[in-house]
């Protein structure tokens, strides 16, 4: 699983540097104002699992699976720590392919 860094946006601008998304999964640190962009550059669909670890008031959270048509980027988040973050604070990402897909974590202010 490779750990992505976040880029934090300013005025004059910053590059995104997006990776490769690793076919272990990605995960990221999170305090709640991150947002996730994703670019599935292949030709077909691909899914993207956020794991859901917490349980708020003992119930279980499903992981939400987000598709990314071919061709296209999204922009998920943000991730509420408390339903989201693993025990390390990180966010645990899982694809269901990872050819020609991009990923890149945006810090919000």
């Amino acid at each position: 699983m490779a750990t992505l860094t976040s880029v934090k946006p300013t005025f004059a601008g910053v590059l995104l540097g997006a990776a490769a998304a690793a076919g272990g999964g990605d995960k990221f640190l999170n305090d709640g104002n991150v947002l996730l962009y994703v670019k599935n550059g292949g030709g077909g669909s691909i899914n993207v699992t956020v794991a859901a670890p917490g349980t708020p008031g003992g119930l279980t959270i499903t992981a939400p699976v987000v598709a990314v048509a071919a061709g296209a980027e999204k922009i998920l988040g943000p991730f509420d720590p408390k339903y989201f973050n693993d025990s390390s604070g990180y966010v645990n990402l899982t694809y269901n392919g990872v050819t020609t897909v991009t990923v890149a974590v945006i810090q919000e202010y």
